[in-house]
């Protein structure tokens, strides 16, 4: 009996083999492909396309398809599904660029109305003024596709201080290498709201919290904070008025709580964290022996002081949803909160940034 033809052997070079045989025993890998390796590794064996295909139980035309695939591109990727063709585009792709490009400029004024930014139906009548009609819905799925949102706007805060990089750099470098024999505290002023709510909080059938819209206002009063950058324990007094005596007396508090040591006071640049015509804050450091240290934010920059980190926790946990009926149950709260963290949470915050900032380069810039 004749034997029949010999199957032709396909040739796989090493490096494929093993890019080939890792695809057949991932997990993860799609069904489809982990198969047409086995086809590709079983025809590099010297078995043919029948055997091949009763063996793994599809016909020999779809082995032989993948193994023309694999001779005119000789790539584990070239494995997956080509793209399909499909339905030919409606919109063109002059239309769609003409949509981004619109939306990365500025509105132009309309009968004498300036437009700030653009909105969707803004944008879709701009483009229709061509001979292709764009639909709002189309503008829509365009500007997703690019990840634009040219109807968003955020808010940013220039800093007119000259030496803003320098003292940044400063602090940072007290965050992240603060000296041994000293401590950094970071201080600053909270207002505070007592409001009281009309009615109690109820929940709803899916267990959200029902809170009443309205409420009654107790007063107000502030919280004096001072944050221990090395260890996270938190240093508090609830004051009515934020005055420069009420700041003086807190400052006199933190110095009996870190006696015989250098401080570094980091704090903003407000009119009573300066030494005035009284030179208030020269005064107190020679009542302690000199050894306070005041560092100022620069002008505009808030976020470098790690107090109103703990501010804005300080805020979740206790001020925004809470009801306070007297600006003493207001005050307590307030102080119980500190006296837990300081015995439970108390924890430094971990501060990556070290000051530097990355500049855009020209090229991004111009663009």
């Amino acid at each position: 009996m004749h034997p029949g033809p010999v199957a032709r052997r396909l040739r796989l070079k090493n490096r494929d083999r093993r890019s080939l045989q890792k695809i057949v025993g991932r997990r993860t890998a799609p069904y489809a492909v982990v198969l047409r390796a086995r086809m590709i590794l079983a025809l590099a064996d010297g078995e043919g396309p029948t055997e091949v295909g009763r063996r793994l139980g599809v016909t020999d035309r779809v082995v032989r398809k993948w193994r023309r695939r694999w001779e005119s591109a000789p790539d584990p990727l070239a494995l997956a599904d080509a793209d399909r063709s499909g339905r030919p585009p409606v919109i063109p792709v002059e239309a769609r660029c003409q949509v981004v490009q619109l939306a990365c400029d500025r509105p132009p004024d309309e009968r004498g109305v300036r437009r700030p930014r653009w909105t969707q139906r803004a944008l879709a009548a701009a483009t229709s003024t061509t001979a292709m009609h764009v639909s709002r819905s189309t503008v829509q799925r365009i500007l997703s596709a690019q990840g634009l949102r040219p109807h968003r706007v955020r808010y940013w805060l220039h800093s007119p201080d000259p030496e803003f990089g320098k003292k940044v750099r400063r602090i940072c470098r007290l965050y992240l290498n603060p000296p041994k024999d000293a401590v950094v505290v970071c201080i600053d002023e909270k207002p505070m709201q007592a409001l009281v709510r009309r009615h109690p909080d109820g929940r709803s059938r899916d267990g959200a919290v029902r809170q009443e819209f309205e409420y009654k206002r107790r007063g107000v009063c502030h919280l004096l904070g001072a944050f221990d950058v090395r260890t996270g324990r938190v240093l508090g007094q609830v004051v009515r008025k934020r005055s420069g005596d009420a700041i003086f007396n807190f400052l006199q508090s933190v110095a009996r709580s870190f006696p015989s040591r250098r401080v570094y006071v980091i704090w903003d640049n407000l009119n009573v964290h300066h030494d005035g015509k009284d030179r208030t804050w020269r005064r107190f450091n020679q009542l302690h022996g000199g050894r306070f240290r005041f560092v100022y934010t620069p002008l505009h920059a808030s976020w470098v002081n790690q107090i109103e980190i703990w501010f804005s926790i300080l805020q979740r946990r206790v001020l925004r949803y809470g009801s306070f009926g007297s600006l003493a149950d207001l005050r307590d709260q307030v102080l119980a909160f500190i006296r837990y963290w300081n015995r439970y949470d108390a924890r430094p915050f971990r501060w990556r940034f070290a000051g530097k900032f990355v500049r855009p380069s020209s090229s991004l810039a111009a663009a």
